[in-house]
């Protein structure tokens, strides 16, 4: 490294210029990347979607799931196939193994699937959807007491002027059902005209077309063909013929039918604080930027060419852009606090330039890495910038380590350019390898490829590439930057302050030095005699935290309930249960919102007066949204599928203003008022509040997998019992439900004499009461089915199915009973498959202050999975967050080692040894016990991502090692004795070592000091790297020393046991 060195320092041109590239090219690159809250996700999951619409969720297990599943389960590359057989077809959804090519597999699963040919006949063609990454913009709500169709009509307008917007492709308009045109023909009318249903389809079918028709070659040229008669609104369907007669007159279907073009039947309702309303989504797609999106829809919305009917609003109930912007700002202002006190303590100890460009090195590092972000597709997030705060301590460490050798080397007479040449290159061997094997252990992070990769991922590549080029700057453009800084004649040279604060700096710096010397070198001689004393007191250290960790004593729990600035309320009623009851349940939940939402406001008044929250907030809760029939989208794959809607679900959401701005109101707490005030709804089989703004799943999830449904009934009911029990466990549910009522239909012997199959029967009783699709056309962007039934008062009890009469192959009309039986019976409202088998799920939300998740899984797992394996053949899978826990801890088990291994194979290089990398690698141990101690004092739990940080401790911890045992090495190759070697390197690295571990805590401090919900999965992380360093940097000024010592008793010493007697006795004298 000599000539590069020396080349940069003797070219101070060179070194700025590529100073220069990395400031310029990191502002470039900064202002043309994007910004976004979180990065996107790759689920790596493929839907495929069945219609068999009409049909029973039985019907569909049998006709569709079965046939897919067989279709699907040779398929390479697929993790778990799962499937739900739902009343009106089949849903399949494949979760693909790590690393798959999702394009290849859903072209193998779109070939096996169109290649079913035993498909019912009234199912419809399959739906795929590989679920790719899209993110909410924003979301609107336009609001008027007008009926549906109006505020349908003007969000299509406002939908389309949004898609015309340069950053915005994708919008959608959620709970509005689909348009549907019925023509209801009543069974009198039918048999006076002699008339079937299905008559009346086909002659639609017939009447309604738009046909090519080929092409006519001309000698003037060619001319195409093509019959146009396709009708597109219900008016004009009154005008189409039915049949005509020979005496020339013709029946039209206005004069036998009811033609209604009009909303789909169903239950699906939204209003906005007690409005209706029709919610827009604005989507982000691909590259887009989240801002620049929002930016542009506030601007069209605030344009002249936006006009609203009158008596319409559109507002905002949330804007992602805002959120994100406020958690990066939040994010950055901590980087910069931390940047400012990392640059006043080596201001402190070292000379006040040399201080100015070591801290230099921390914009450099962050703004050269920011060049290589769009290549590798990283973005401007909350998980980039929070990457910067806990590596802005780090990238410090070798500017430091460089920075304070040169100021040694100047001290003992050297020129700057000799003293910068020299102090480099002493220390370039572990400066390098020290950088190594931090970037080694981030490996881990940067490899993860589970449920949290896209986080861990973004974090372990920021801190990557800072590093490097973090080690770019230390080594190349530091020692230039110190060589030729001014020593005289500068500004100010010689005033008052200038003198007054190098006097200030001059006594702290040699007021260390003395520590060192005197102090510090005089406590480690001590400890080198008494070394195995010290050995076995750090032994036991480690024994007992061994013991508290495998005793269960130190709680770990995977994630932590994350504060966030929305709180669901969901009920379920009993499948089939009629729409008015489900909107009752929806009114008493919205009505409670609304009565908190008073409660809050006052409270706001109390708060604002004693400077809680700020004087211009005006409420703590935005807004209040009531879908009846549907639920709100959550984020991840679904969300905004248009459907009329079920009438047994209703959710109302409570949208709060952010966290501080609420004078940190706790979403949680108003969750639990919520809660409280609705108290228990009668008849309602799950009624849940949630508020997490985050979640790796459901806190309590139990998997049930069997054959026998029996079985499993039995197994998930004893399940919900049993953990209704535990005091904190609330919101307990599962998976199964009773179905609707349901009519099972025979032939009788009587049917089959007279020509007639069970399929004949089926087919006319699905037209009279669901109806006959005649056809499907394209309405602007609606997607409209045109259907042909019976009036509704003729399909609305079981008098109008006996009533019906069944026309036979000859064209008589029989009485429905006379030729065909039903029996009554329940179905189920969902059937869940995984693998092959039914499952059924039990989940339950936990308050995890008064019990933690991983003891009620420990516990049920302990009590049932061998039984029911044993007498119900039922299999307990953990899944939700718990399996999540596995998935990720499994993966760090086998990744952690391997970081190790490299860590340990970067330290062997330089040391020239297999063992002195073992005493190196002794403090990583130690750094952990500090993560854990860290977390006590901090009072925060010990969490998934606190095992992050422990793993990436590891690679930092070992740097400070690594260049006290080179030095250790160096002297005695110098010729100095053993214990002499030992205490002079700890005094000559004493002060690198506590400047580096002092500014990556301090560099630390302010996250860890922010209880801010946009910092909430770092903190852990920080507490990890902060207390850990701390902790660690004790052990090597102390306890790797004696280690040292140690290995040579064993492997012997160069200096005799008198001359290493006289070096202890020389302690004392």
């Amino acid at each position: 490294m000599r000539t590069p060195i020396t080349w940069f320092v003797k070219n101070p041109v060179a070194s700025n210029l590529l100073m220069w590239i990395f400031l310029v090219g990191g502002f470039i690159a900064y202002f043309n990347l994007n910004q976004e809250e979180f990065p996107d996700i790759d689920f790596g999951v493929i839907q495929v979607s069945v219609p068999y619409l009409g049909a029973t969720p039985e019907e569909s297990e049998t006709g569709v799931c079965l046939r897919l599943e067989e279709a699907l389960e040779g398929i390479e590359n697929i993790d778990t196939l799962t499937s739900t057989a739902r009343e009106g077809g089949c849903d399949a959804t494949v979760q693909l193994a790590s690393g798959a090519d999702l394009n290849r597999v859903l072209n193998d699963v779109k070939g096996n699937v169109d290649g079913i040919t035993t498909f019912p006949t009234e199912t419809e063609k399959p739906i795929y959807r590989a679920f790719s990454s899209t993110g909410n913009v924003m979301t609107l709500a336009l609001s008027s007491d007008t009926n549906d169709l109006n505020l349908k009509t003007v969000a299509e307008d406002i939908r389309d002027d949004l898609l015309d917007l340069d950053e915005v492709s994708q919008v959608n308009i959620e709970y509005i059902r689909p348009l549907e045109i019925a023509i209801e023909v009543s069974e009198f009318t039918l048999r006076q005209y002699g008339l079937t249903l299905d008559q009346i389809s086909r002659a639609i079918s017939r009447a309604s077309l738009d046909l090519p028709g080929g092409t006519i070659r001309s000698e003037s040229g060619e001319i195409l063909l093509r019959t146009k008669g396709q009708v597109y609104q219900g008016s004009e369907y009154e005008d189409i013929v039915v049949a005509s007669y020979p005496d020339g007159t013709q029946l039209r279907l206005g004069e036998i039918a009811t033609v209604r073009d009009d909303f789909a039947e169903g239950y699906l309702d939204a209003r906005l604080n007690g409005v209706n309303s029709a919610i827009i989504d604005v989507m982000r797609i691909g590259d887009e930027d989240i801002v620049t999106s929002a930016q542009q829809v506030k601007g069209f919305m605030a344009s002249t060419q936006f006009n609203l009917p009158e008596g319409m609003t559109l507002e905002v109930v949330t804007d992602s852009s805002l959120s994100t912007q406020t958690r990066i700002a939040t994010v950055a202002k901590n980087a910069y606090t931390g940047l400012m006190l990392v640059l006043i303590i080596l201001a402190f100890f070292l000379r006040f330039k040399i201080a100015i460009w070591v801290a230099a090195g921390i914009p450099i590092a962050i703004l050269g890495a920011l060049i290589v972000f769009p290549s590798i597709g990283l973005t401007i997030s909350s998980l980039t910038v929070m990457g910067f705060i806990l590596v802005l301590g780090i990238v410090v460490d070798d500017a430091i380590v460089v920075g304070e050798r040169i100021h040694a080397f100047e001290q003992k007479g050297l020129s700057k350019d000799e003293a910068a040449i020299e102090g480099t290159v002493e220390v370039s061997v572990p400066v390098i390898f020290g950088v190594l094997t931090t970037i080694a252990a981030f490996l881990p992070l940067l490899l993860q490829t589970g449920g949290f990769a896209a986080f861990s991922q973004v974090i372990g590549g920021t801190v990557v590439f800072c590093l490097i080029a973090s080690l770019l700057e230390s080594q190349l453009i530091l020692p230039g930057h110190i060589a030729h800084r001014k020593t005289e004649g500068y500004f100010l040279e010689g005033s008052r302050p200038v003198v007054a604060w190098q006097n200030f700096q001059g006594k702290i710096a040699s007021s260390m030095e003395y520590f060192a010397e005197h102090g510090y070198r005089r406590g480690l001689r001590k400890v080198l005699k008494y070394r195995y004393a010290a050995w076995a007191l750090a032994t036991g250290v480690i024994m007992v935290v061994m013991a508290l960790v495998i005793s269960g004593r130190v709680i770990f729990q995977f994630m932590p309930s994350i504060e966030g600035d929305t709180v669901y309320g969901q009920v379920r009623m009993p499948a089939g249960a009629p729409a008015y009851i489900t909107e009752q349940a929806a009114d008493l939940i919205e009505a409670k919102a609304l009565e908190l939402k008073a409660e809050l406001d006052q409270e706001l008044v109390s708060l604002k007066a004693a400077g809680a929250a700020p004087a211009e907030t005006e409420t703590v809760v935005d807004s209040v949204l009531t879908i009846i029939g549907g639920t709100a989208p959550r984020g991840g794959p679904g969300g905004g599928q248009r459907s009329a809607g079920s009438s047994d679900v209703a959710e109302v959401v409570m949208y709060l203003t952010p966290f501080y701005e609420r004078g940190q109101l706790s979403s949680a707490e108003i969750r639990d008022r919520w809660r409280q005030k609705v108290g228990s709804i009668a008849d309602a089989l799950e009624l849940s509040f949630v508020s997490d703004a985050f979640s790796a799943g459901d806190a309590i999830n139990f998997r049930l997998e069997g054959r026998d449904e029996d079985n499993l009934k039995i197994a998930s009911t004893q399940l919900r019992e049993e953990l209704m029990r535990y005091p904190g466990v609330f919101d307990v549910s599962d998976s199964f439900r009773a179905g609707k009522q349901e009519v099972q239909i025979q032939i009788l012997d009587r049917g089959k004499t007279l020509g007639l199959t069970l399929n004949d029967i089926a087919t006319q009783v699905r037209q009279a009461f669901y109806g006959a699709e005649s056809q499907r056309i394209q309405r602007g962007s609606d997607d409209i089915r045109v259907m042909v039934r019976y009036p509704e008062e003729e399909r609305s009890s079981l008098g109008n199915l006996e009533d019906l009469l069944i026309r036979t192959p000859s064209g008589s009309e029989v009485p429905f009973l006379s030729v065909a039986d039903y029996s009554l019976g329940n179905s189920y409202s969902s059937i869940n498959r995984q693998d092959g088998r039914r499952v059924i799920t039990v989940r339950g939300a936990v308050d995890r202050t008064v019990v933690k998740p991983e003891e009620i899984r420990r516990d049920i797992i302990a009590k049932y999975r061998a039984q029911w394996d044993r007498d119900l053949n039922v299999d307990m899978v953990i899944g939700g967050e718990g399996e999540r826990q596995m998935e990720s801890l499994s993966e760090l088990y086998t990744l952690f080692p391997m970081a190790m291994l490299v860590v340990f194979a970067l330290l062997a290089i330089p040391l020239k040894s297999y063992v002195q990398p073992l005493v190196i690698m002794s403090v990583i141990p130690f750094g952990a016990i500090g993560a854990i101690f860290g977390h006590f004092i901090m009072g925060a739990d010990l969490v998934f991502f606190s095992i992050l940080g422990i793993i990436a401790l590891s690679g930092v911890v070992v740097n400070a090692s690594l260049v006290l045992v080179i030095t250790v090495n160096r002297l005695r190759d110098q010729g100095v004795g053993m214990v002499e070697a030992v205490s002079k390197a700890g005094a000559l690295r004493f002060r690198p070592i506590i400047l580096t571990s002092i500014t990556t805590f301090i560099g630390l401090v302010p996250l860890m000091a922010t209880a801010n919900p946009a910092t909430f999965f770092i903190i852990p992380m920080a507490i990890s790297l902060a207390f850990g360093v701390l902790f660690a940097t004790v052990i090597t000024l102390f306890l790797v020393p004696c280690l040292y010592l140690i290995l040579h008793d064993f492997t012997g010493h160069t200096d005799s046991k008198e001359e290493r007697a006289l070096a202890y006795q020389h302690q004392f004298n």
